[in-house]
């Protein structure tokens, strides 16, 4: 089971960057009419597999840099999904120091792993599962001060034994709406077709959208994005970034809000939290392929 869901991880990662884009998703008149009975969308920004730990030209902190300063919104906050032992992240003293860097720029800290690696839960032990939560959990209160509230399982994948361990743990699972394929770190990691990519999937969220499937929080409509800030391709082209989602929404036909990113820790937190799976068994929508991968895994 194992082998085979290394395999599908990696075929997925391959499709995902390979291109293969399909046109987006139609907007109806019908659609177009359901958007104004919608509140106004504002986008929700996490990052994962941080924080980097590198000594030149640090990913992470030129991110952090670029939420801070931009010709879009100044003073953005977003949530990190943290590994907080591994040796190139969190385990490092430039990343840990990194960390606290996040923390008091007003930026959440949320849990990805407290492995050496970027290992699926699954795959652990209940004795190992129990241990790395627990470290993570207080890796991230030697910082904030209290436990994170939020957990996203590497590579999106959880099942009823995990899910109950983050709740023991009192963390909740957030998923994303979309993802810049952004997740290979070596090699060639650059996205020729980020703009296509990020168009494409917003066309499919506003479906949702329309339907009225996603949740208002503070009179807007919380729309996760996922991308990882130790990609060097994409901290260089962060503030590129946040116009190609401005750019999304005006070609999807989709209102944003007059601050159309999270500016604030506590605002963000309630948006977040509003938009994590409540239920195990709730049935899911990933980018790409991953729904696809980890449908195949459990059969």
């Amino acid at each position: 089971m194992k082998a085979f869901a290394s395999a599908t991880a990696l075929l997925a990662l391959a499709l995902s960057l390979n291109g293969c884009i399909s046109a987006p998703v139609a907007l109806t008149p019908q659609t177009a009419q359901r958007l104004q009975a919608q509140a106004p969308i504002r986008f929700l920004l996490t990052f994962d597999d941080g924080p980097s730990a590198s000594g030149y030209n640090n990913p992470s902190r030129s991110v952090m840099a670029d939420l801070a300063k931009n010709p879009v919104l100044p003073g953005i906050k977003a949530v990190f999904f943290l590994q907080t032992e591994a040796s190139r992240s969190g385990g490092n003293p430039r990343g840990h120091k990194t960390m606290e860097r996040e923390y008091a720029a007003g930026h959440i800290l949320a849990f990805h792993t407290a492995t050496a690696f970027h290992t699926n839960h699954r795959w652990l032990s209940d004795a190992e599962l129990e241990r790395t939560l627990t470290q993570g959990s207080a890796d991230i209160a030697a910082i904030t001060g209290t436990p994170p509230l939020l957990v996203r399982p590497p590579f999106w994948n959880y099942d009823k034994r995990t899910f109950a361990a983050y709740q023991r743990h009192h963390m909740q699972v957030l998923l994303t709406d979309l993802s810049a394929n952004d997740g290979k770190i070596w090699g060639f990691n650059g996205s020729p077709r980020r703009r296509a990519n990020l168009y494409r999937q917003l066309s499919v969220v506003r479906e949702h959208i329309a339907l009225g499937e996603l949740p208002t929080v503070d009179g807007v409509i919380p729309v996760v994005v996922t991308f990882h800030d130790i990609n060097r391709y994409t901290a260089r082209h962060m503030q590129e970034y946040l116009q190609i989602l401005m750019d999304s929404a005006r070609i999807n036909g989709m209102k944003t809000a007059a601050e159309p990113f999270y500016t604030d820790h506590a605002t963000l937190e309630r948006a977040a939290l509003a938009r994590t799976v409540k239920d195990v068994n709730e049935p899911v929508h990933l980018p790409g392929v991953w729904n696809w991968v980890w449908d195949a895994d459990s059969h």
